[in-house]
C-alpha cells in the first residue's frame, strides 16, 4: 500500500527533522557516510533526509539515526514538532 501524499506540516516537520539530524552529525564532526554504516541506514536515505527531500522519513530509519547520534526520539519528536518544552 503506498503511503499517502505529505501534507505542507509534514514537509515542516521533515525540513526540521533534516536540520536537527543535520546539526547533531556535523557537531559530532561525523561525516554522513560514517553514520549511515553506524545506523545501517543508506547513505541514499540519510542524504535525502539531510537535504529536506524526504518529508516523513520511516520510524525506523529516524529511530536508527537518533541512536547513532545519542538522541532520544521523544526529544527529537518534540523538537521537529518545534515544542521546546
Amino acid at each position: 500500500m503506498p503511503r499517502a501524499a505529505a501534507t505542507t506540516a509534514d514537509r515542516r516537520r521533515g525540513e526540521t527533522l533534516a536540520a536537527l539530524l543535520k546539526t547533531r552529525r556535523e557537531q559530532q564532526s561525523t561525516t554522513q557516510r560514517a553514520l549511515a554504516d553506524e545506523a545501517e541506514v543508506a547513505l541514499d536515505t540519510l542524504r535525502a533526509i539531510e537535504a529536506g527531500r524526504s518529508a516523513s522519513p520511516a520510524f525506523f530509519t529516524v529511530a536508527a539515526l537518533a541512536q547513532a547520534l545519542g538522541l532520544r526520539l521523544d526529544d527529537l519528536a518534540r523538537q521537529s514538532r518545534g515544542d521546546l518544552t
